[in-house]
């Protein structure tokens, strides 16, 4: 049986809502729920604050030999893009995992999509187009 993470869960219905957030510290420094404490500097004033509309790949990995969650979805690419003051890590859909050539700084937008596998949501990221 698998257990409901409810901030995780909440915090993905507030992305394909278009209402993604982050969790900022008065430094500016950001992370995603839940957190009671800002893990830079410990701040425990933290506020929501929209993520930008558009993020940018900062590095990847096309996975060939996925866990069992992914076995339908591979290959697939995962990417970690930033979006303003947070990184954010999911799968990048509509480019060819099979050219292993993402460029970095691709401009994406962050959505909700489901695994092939299991159908369970994932955070999924989308090329903005040029």
């Amino acid at each position: 049986m698998t257990t409901r993470d409810a901030a995780h869960e909440d915090w993905l219905d507030a992305v394909d809502d278009g209402a993604g957030y982050a969790l900022v510290c008065p430094e500016g420094h950001g992370s995603l729920p839940p957190r009671r404490a800002c893990p830079e500097c410990g701040a425990t004033s933290l506020s929501e604050e929209p993520l930008p509309a558009e993020g940018s790949v900062e590095t990847f990995t096309v996975v060939h030999v996925p866990p069992p969650r992914f076995d339908d979805d591979a290959p697939y690419v995962t990417a970690i893009a930033g979006f303003g003051s947070v990184r954010l890590t999911g799968v990048l859909r509509g480019v060819d995992p099979d050219d292993d050539a993402v460029p970095l700084g691709l401009p994406v937008e962050v959505d909700v999509g489901t695994r092939e596998t299991d159908g369970g949501r994932i955070v999924v990221f989308r090329p903005l187009d040029a």
